[in-house]
């Protein structure tokens, strides 16, 4: 396998380019995709892959978000909920048009028999798991994958303002509780599903939760050593305010304590 970093970066930025690489939230996601890219690099080679799959699981995260960026411009949203799920999405920018035509993926790499993981990687990426048929392979291009999303998320939060990432105002976030739903997933320590999310707290929930469900040690040690983590917990999109519920505050204190135990633990 030969995968040429150069040309998959030139033809992502010729990808990218036409939806306007000064708008604010497409330049968010470009950096979060090289980002998620090199941090699949690393986290590929602290488990040992050869040069070869290293290169893939970097293709994997250059590629993971290409359907954002079509969304963004059909639906001028990032949110799955109110468009459509934006992996499926780039799934279809890359394998799949609608006059069976090829897809973009010939641009990025003539690599063909790799395709199947990369699809799959892409896919699942944000899903709420994987599906139980990948083989070993592919599942560990797809948790790669996921575990790098993960840890960036994280910085793209703390780099963006309440309204930008979740359409609400400081008051309004200020405003909300965490509902029996996100919490009890929380206990479980797993991801919230889209319908366990009914507060913009438990949004916050669900982030801070992908510290229980990386994979990889790497990927743990990232998300302690950049430190967005603990910026999440202590003043999320910046707000040091505390939430107006008393008990809704003393609550994500103490779910803090615990996430910040277990990363700790599991380093």
């Amino acid at each position: 396998m030969n995968i040429d970093r150069t040309r998959a970066l030139e033809a992502f930025h010729e990808y990218v380019e036409p939806y306007g690489t000064v708008n604010p939230r497409i330049a968010l996601k470009i950096k979060h995709t090289y980002r998620v890219a090199a941090l699949c690099d690393t986290i590929a080679r602290s488990e040992g892959l050869s040069s070869g799959n290293v290169d893939l699981a970097w293709l994997c995260g250059l590629l993971h978000d290409i359907g954002r960026f079509e969304q963004l411009h059909r639906w001028n949203t990032f949110n799955d909920a109110q468009s459509v799920d934006h992996a499926r999405l780039g799934v279809n920018v890359l394998f799949e048009t609608e006059d069976d035509e090829p897809g973009n993926i010939h641009r990025f790499t003539d690599e063909r028999y790799e395709d199947p993981f990369i699809r799959a990687a892409v896919g699942a990426h944000s899903a709420f798991s994987l599906p139980p048929k990948f083989d070993a392979r592919t599942r560990l291009f797809c948790n790669i994958v996921r575990d790098a999303d993960k840890v960036d998320i994280l910085r793209t939060v703390c780099e963006s303002s309440v309204d930008t990432i979740l359409g609400v105002n400081e008051r309004t976030f200020r405003s909300s509780r965490i509902s029996d739903d996100a919490l009890r997933a929380f206990r479980k320590r797993r991801c919230l599903a889209r319908e366990e999310r009914h507060e913009p707290a438990d949004y916050l929930v669900g982030l801070v939760s992908f510290a229980f469900e990386l994979v990889f040690r790497e990927s743990r040690h990232a998300m302690a050593a950049q430190g967005y983590l603990f910026r999440v917990l202590d003043a999320p999109f910046g707000i040091e305010q505390p939430f107006f519920d008393l008990e809704t505050q003393e609550l994500w204190d103490r779910m803090g304590d615990t996430v910040r135990v277990y990363l700790a633990q599991s380093r």
